[in-house]
This record gives structure tokens, sequence and C-alpha cells, in this order.
């Protein structure tokens, strides 16, 4: 009897908790309170850090409503990616999640957004599976849309043969895709591909199988200061060829880290890195001015990243939808949740410092060609290709 009664205390007591959660979590505030997840440590924190240095530059209202920021460090781990949204949903009641700042960790957020309802501003470009779409968006640039750029420069240039040496994860995979996808039917071939993990040191195996393959060119799918080590060792070890790296790799740091061997690298880029060379007619050219001279004025000369414009970019969506939400729901409600996934697709040519977003319920990006530049290092610094 007394353990029977005991059971029962307990489950009441159970029962009360999940009844308060969810009344806390439904209870309507005066704040909107934004979680975002990125790895401030291990191999992938060029990447986060950035995005928890943004924080320091965003608005403290959003639509006349106070908002509050709160910042864990998932150390680029999907795992523990999921436990910082699951800590930003039961404990911190957010409204919304940005994060985290690369893919496999961005996946593993979108998964648990899915779950339970709550809108999602994607740091780490992903694919979003059919029947997936409803609570993420991405910031990033689609890879395809990025991919494009860079095979184009590919057939422009003669290069027939392509070596591929990408991370041994889900970003190594979707360039690995995008080519098969894009440029082998553009008539390039792929003669040898290699991986890496992002903590990996060396690179050395690998590029001496890519030179031994002597290709026209090589692709780097790498992100981070992680992608400057392939092209360290490549032209450490004799490849003259042109090297090809993504949007994720477009940062100070790679310059600072691959030194005279960044000059004449071929990168896809957010026109963020550049945003003086824009024409003034660009729509990105003044909110890109704006995110990188506060940033250097805080950070440092050159010390702009496409990663901390990514969540820049998000609090910029947040502006245009916030008010729309607000007239229907208040914050701290899955009513204000809604509003404000439901207004992500009203609201258009939305400008940013990266690209023009018109998100729609099949593209969860949401950009267009405006959201892409082409890079290449001359003197160590960076420069649009004409």
């Amino acid at each position: 009897m007394i353990l029977r009664q005991t059971l029962l205390g307990f489950a009441a007591v159970a029962l009360m908790a999940s009844r308060c959660d969810t009344a806390i979590a439904q209870e309507p505030r005066a704040e909107i309170r934004i979680g975002v997840t990125a790895a401030l440590t291990g191999p992938a924190a060029a990447l986060g850090i950035p995005i928890k240095n943004s924080v320091a530059l965003m608005p403290d209202s959003l639509g006349g409503v106070p908002v509050k920021y709160i910042v864990l460090d998932d150390a680029a781990d999907p795992t523990t990616a999921t436990t910082n949204a699951r800590r930003f949903i039961s404990e911190y009641k957010v409204d919304v999640i940005f994060g985290s700042s690369n893919t496999p960790p961005t996946m593993a957020v979108a998964n648990v957004a899915m779950e339970v309802g709550i809108p999602h501003f994607g740091m780490g470009p992903i694919p979003i599976l059919p029947g997936r779409e409803k609570w993420t968006v991405i910031m990033p640039q689609p890879v395809g849309l990025m991919a494009k750029a860079l095979f184009d420069h590919m057939a422009a240039n003669k290069v027939k043969t392509v070596g591929m040496i990408g991370f041994a994860d889900s970003w190594g995979d979707l360039w690995l895709k995008s080519f098969k996808d894009i440029a082998e039917p553009m008539g390039l071939k792929l003669v040898a591909e290699e991986r890496y993990a992002r903590a990996d040191t060396s690179v050395a195996a690998q590029s001496l199988k890519l030179v031994a393959a002597v290709p026209d060119a090589v692709l780097v799918a790498g992100s981070g200061t992680g992608a400057a080590l392939p092209q360290l060792a490549l032209r450490e070890r004799g490849f003259t060829g042109l090297i090809y790296q993504t949007h994720g790799a477009a940062s100070k740091d790679f310059i600072r880290i691959a030194g005279a061997a960044a000059e004449g690298v071929i990168m896809a880029s957010g026109p963020v890195m550049s945003p003086e060379t824009q024409p003034d007619a660009a729509l990105t050219k003044v909110p890109g001015l704006a995110y990188v001279t506060a940033y250097e004025a805080r950070y440092g000369k050159d010390s702009r990243t496409q990663f901390g414009a990514h969540l820049n970019d998000a609090v910029k969506l947040m502006e245009r939808i916030v008010p729309v939400a607000l007239k229907t729901a208040k914050p701290g409600t899955q009513e204000f949740r809604e509003a404000l996934r439901a207004a992500l697709l009203t609201e258009k040519e939305i400008a940013t410092s990266q690209g023009v977003y018109n998100i729609t319920a099949t593209d969860r990006y949401g950009v267009d060609d405006r959201a892409r530049v082409l890079l290449t290092v001359r003197n160590g610094n960076f420069e649009v290709v004409k």
C-alpha cells in the first residue's frame, strides 16, 4: 500500500510538472527569446565564434519587444546540439532557435525543430527532405547554387578533370553529390576522391594520391580553418593546377593559415566578404556594409566572416516577420511560433548582407544568384573574380 501510494504520488508530481512545463511554455510574455547553438570550441570554432561575436551587435528589441539571446556551445557535435536545442525549449522557453554553425549539428537541431514545432534558422547548409520543410530555413547559400558558380568557372578555364578532397561527413557528401548532379553533365570528370576528418592535422597521404591522379583542378570541400589544410598540402607536394574552395572556407583565417599557398585560389562566397566592391544597385550592399563596419569596429580590421553574417541576416529576417507575427500572437506561445513561421512565407525580397530572401513552403533557402560571388586571393587579400 505504501509503495502504491508512493508511486501514485510520483506520478501525480510528474503529471503536475508536465502540466507546469506546458503552461510555462505557453505563457504569453513581453520578451522574445532566441536560442543560439554554435561551435564555440573544437575544430569548427572558426565558424561558431563569429556567430557568438555577432550576437553582441544585434538589436535589443524586435518589433518594439525586448529580445533575449541565449548562447550555448555545441563544439560541432550533433549530440550536444540536440541537447542544446532541447534545453532551449524546456529550460529557456525560447521562441526561435538559431544554429548550429556547420552541417552535422544543424541537421540535428532541425530534427528537434520539426519534432516540437519551433522556427529554426540553420547556420550550416543542410539538405531538407521533402515533408520536413515546415520549421527550418537555412541561412547559408545552398550548395548547388554555389557549386554551379565554381563549375562554370572550371568550364570557362578549360578544366576537364577534377580531384576532390572533402570532409568525411555530410558537408563532403553534399559537394560530391553536387559534382555528380551538376558538374558531370557539364562534361567535367572526377578522377580522384579523398576524404579527411575535421580534426585531422595532416592530409599528406590524400594529397599525394590527388597529385598522382594529375587532375586539371582540385575541389576542396572543407570549411573553417580545416579548409586550409589541403590547400597547403597540395601546393607543398607540387600541384600547380587550379584549387577551388567552397563558401565554407571564405574567411581571413583561411588566408592567414594557408599563407602563400592561398594565392590564386578560386572560392565561392557570399557577397558580405566584399560589400565595398558591389554596385550601388545591389540590394546586399547597404546591409553588408552596415554589418561589416560594425563587426570590424568591434573585433578588428579584416575580421569579417560569412559565418557571423548568417546570424546577422537571420535577425534581419526576424525584423521583418516579428511585427507581422505580433499582430496575432504574443511571445512565449505556440501561436507566436506559428505566426513567425507563416510570416516567413508572406514577407518577400528581404535584403540582407548575404542575399535577398524569398522563402517558400518548398524553398527553405530562398536565395538566388544575388547571394554569391567568386573570390580569389592576390597578395594576401581577397579580390572579386571579374
